[in-house]
């Protein structure tokens, strides 16, 4: 069987790299799925989280510029991740009374879509490694540490809207190791 290539009939191509060996082309999917996450969990936002959407809708063009800025130039600042960083704080002060650890993830929509998209910050930072790792490309660090954050703001979402739901979260205590907090 030939190796797959790019029709020349524009209909029949959905990506131009989409036949690339590169884990580039991994990447770029993966968040640009990512940003279509963000656009379904805006559309499942109730309307009475109007800061959360803002913060949403002010961070979907963000994750496309985390999508480009492998490939591309680095188009995220680093006063995008101080911005996120400044989101993700508050939250984090605001849910400091029901969060000591790791909790069971439940809830909701759109609590569902947003862990399934720090899920898919974590896949992006793994894929960032190795891309790294097996062919040497030399990652910016404001993205590992934009994804890092982004991973960690939409799990802080989570918390934000079951507090207000009332929803009590389960605490999960592993069993297979010790979980040590990580310095501030």
């Amino acid at each position: 069987m030939p190796k797959p290539k790019l029709s020349k009939n524009i209909d029949e191509v959905c990506y131009p790299f989409i036949y690339e060996a590169s884990l580039r082309c991994d990447y770029e999917i993966l968040t640009d799925e990512l940003c279509r996450q963000v656009g379904g969990i805006l559309a499942a936002m109730p309307t009475e989280f109007s800061g959360l959407i803002e913060e949403l809708e002010a961070l979907q063009p963000k994750i496309y510029h985390l999508n480009g800025s492998i490939r591309g130039k680095c188009a995220i600042s680093e006063a995008d991740l101080d911005w996120l960083r400044r989101c993700y704080a508050a939250h984090k002060e605001a849910t400091a009374d029901c969060l000591s650890g790791f909790v069971l993830p439940r809830g909701e929509s759109p609590v569902p879509q947003l862990n399934a998209a720090s899920s898919n910050a974590k896949k992006a930072i793994r894929l960032m490694v190795r891309l790294y790792e097996t062919e040497a490309v030399e990652i910016p660090d404001v993205l590992h540490r934009f994804c890092n954050v982004l991973c960690n703001y939409f799990f802080i979402l989570t918390l934000v809207i079951n507090q207000s739901r009332g929803l009590k979260e389960i605490p999960f205590v592993s069993e297979s190791y010790r979980v040590r907090s990580p310095k501030s």
